[in-house]
């Protein structure tokens, strides 16, 4: 068996079955998109970072999200434009074990920040006369530095255990980026270990989290219904609810592909689901966590009355 087996030094990501003229179609859209995600995210953090009044925890977090959309989105979709353009060029091991690491560290990283964010709305809407002692900053970069550390210290573990499996072909990755159940199948071992592991991580990353997001919005949801205005309490159900369909839509798009059993999503629709990762999560961030937020809009009129101000003093002190 080992004479057999050939050391791969490079993988062919095969992306969409499709023709060439859906292909440059797809990759004017997906290019759109993906202009759009660094558009918006660059924004909020722009706005974050320059705005005094966005300098509370909320919107900490929210750079954090932001960040990790932008990290998110850079990781995958640049190699599925390369490929729509050009199918057969190959990625490196090297570089596509690394884009499976950090794809894993951003997802991982993401949905430990949204239970966070959850976290940071139920105590301010439950208990907000103790949000600034229970919310020091101190607390909020531990939470933020957390997630991210521990996103990526499962994401090693997983590439770890790829780096100890041998690959003798084929080399061709049915999938647009090295999503790491693509990768995995192409191993000539034993990987068993490797999805026990996967299994068990999706338990602690994906269905932990979620129960946790789902308490902290009933007792948020709860807490609304006391509200005594009619009028404050449909704004808060409307924010509410798509704080939700976010978190729904994310996490369960990733408990489908990780913990339903395979034979259930064809290879085809598992890619359609991942394109979510790659374009819609990152995109409908922005839109519903802060775009929609009063005190962002407000930021963003006054950046606008500024750049105008000194737009005019500058031209007035042109003037001879």
């Amino acid at each position: 068996m080992e004479e057999n087996q050939t050391s791969i030094t490079n993988f062919i990501l095969l992306g969409f079955s499709l023709g060439p003229k859906i292909h440059l179609f797809l990759f004017g859209l997906f290019s759109l998109l993906y202009t759009l995600i660094l558009i918006e995210n660059g924004i909020i953090l722009g706005l974050i970072s320059m705005d005094s009044r966005l300098h509370t925890p909320m919107y900490f977090f929210l750079s954090h999200l932001a960040l990790v959309d932008i990290a998110y989105a850079c990781n995958t979709v640049p190699q599925m434009l390369v490929n729509l353009l050009n199918p057969a060029k190959p990625i490196s091991f090297a570089g596509c074990i690394t884009q499976t690491f950090l794809f894993m560290s951003f997802a991982h990283a993401e949905c430990l920040l949204l239970v966070v964010m959850s976290y940071d709305r139920y105590v301010a809407i439950c208990h907000p006369l103790q949000y600034s002692t229970i919310m020091r900053w101190r607390v909020c970069s531990t939470l933020t530095v957390t997630s991210c550390a521990c996103g990526s210290l499962l994401a090693l573990v997983h590439t770890s255990l790829i780096l100890r499996l041998p690959f003798c072909g084929p080399h061709e990755i049915n999938h647009f980026f090295c999503e790491i159940l693509s990768v995995l199948k192409l191993a000539c071992a034993d990987t068993r270990l490797n999805l026990l592991i996967i299994f068990v991580a999706c338990v602690f990353i994906l269905v932990g989290p979620l129960c946790l997001v789902l308490v902290s919005y009933t007792r948020i949801l709860v807490s609304i219904l006391r509200i005594q205005s009619r009028e404050g309490r449909r704004k808060a159900f409307s924010t509410c609810s798509s704080h939700l369909c976010v978190v729904g839509l994310f996490f369960g798009s990733a408990i489908v592909m990780y913990m339903a059993p395979k034979s259930r999503h064809p290879e085809e629709q598992q890619k359609i689901l991942f394109l979510f990762y790659s374009f819609f999560n990152p995109m409908l961030n922005p839109l519903i966590y802060s775009l929609r937020n009063t005190e962002v809009k407000g930021a963003v009129r006054r950046a606008l009355c500024k750049e105008s101000l000194s737009l005019l003093v500058g031209h007035l002190s042109h003037q001879p």
